[in-house]
């Protein structure tokens, strides 16, 4: 059974969140304190992290910083009060991949989100591809460039391979959703913005003037040169 870290200090909704998942078939660990949050974690291992952002203790943001050390890889999806465009940057700055905002009409969609993010974790590829001069190893999910190891989140990378798997084909923004985030349904584009922008930071020689995934404005985005071994 998948298991889920509930950040969130309201009671009442923390123990709805509890239900609804419980009721999904997934297990539940409930923490309503961001100084806490990281016991629990290292306790337990959960398989998905959702943490709101106002929290006693130690803010979220940060808690998803202190997250994002520890583990690269662990699916972190931000449910918030706190709605406004600025907000969802900076809780997807510090490393979560996915900004849901609340309160919730439908707690469906959330579990949809939760379970999309479990489904790409269990993905599993072979091989490596080499992106310009970057070297991406599917077995071991690292990327390096000359011999030096870049430090991706799971969905960076995954953002990456998606990209450098067709080189030249023109990915929209919804494709891109539904290809590295496995949403279903309609989302906010600005989720891949966002990442791009964080993927370019880490891979590019200039992240303002991008060579290995560049724009194509009012389309979406598209990779450079491919070499597949």
């Amino acid at each position: 059974m998948p298991s889920v870290l509930v950040v969130e200090d309201d009671q009442d909704l923390a123990e709805m969140l509890g239900i609804v998942l419980n009721g999904a078939g997934i297990e539940v660990d409930l923490v309503s304190r961001g100084d806490e949050v990281m016991d629990v974690f290292r306790n337990n291992q959960p398989d998905v992290v959702l943490l709101d952002v106002m929290l006693p203790g130690l803010d979220g943001v940060e808690v998803c910083k202190a997250i994002r050390e520890e583990s690269p890889r662990v699916p972190i999806i931000f449910l918030s009060a706190k709605g406004e465009t600025t907000d969802k940057i900076s809780g997807l700055d510090a490393g979560a991949d996915d900004y849901l905002v609340k309160p919730m009409e439908h707690y469906s969609e959330l579990v949809a989100r939760i379970r999309a993010q479990l489904r790409r974790n269990s993905r599993q590829l072979s091989g490596a591809l080499t992106m310009g001069d970057l070297n991406i190893d599917l077995v071991e999910h690292t990327v390096t460039r000359g011999g030096k190891a870049i430090a991706l989140t799971r969905l960076e990378f995954d953002l990456l391979v998606a990209l450098a798997k067709e080189p030249g084909r023109v990915f929209t923004r919804e494709e891109l959703l539904h290809e590295v985030w496995d949403y279903r349904h309609s989302s906010d584009t600005r989720l891949v913005n966002v990442h791009i922008q964080r993927l370019r930071a880490k891979i590019e020689h200039d992240p303002e003037n991008p060579q290995l995934i560049t724009t194509i404005r009012g389309v979406g985005y598209k990779s450079g040169v491919l070499t597949v071994r």
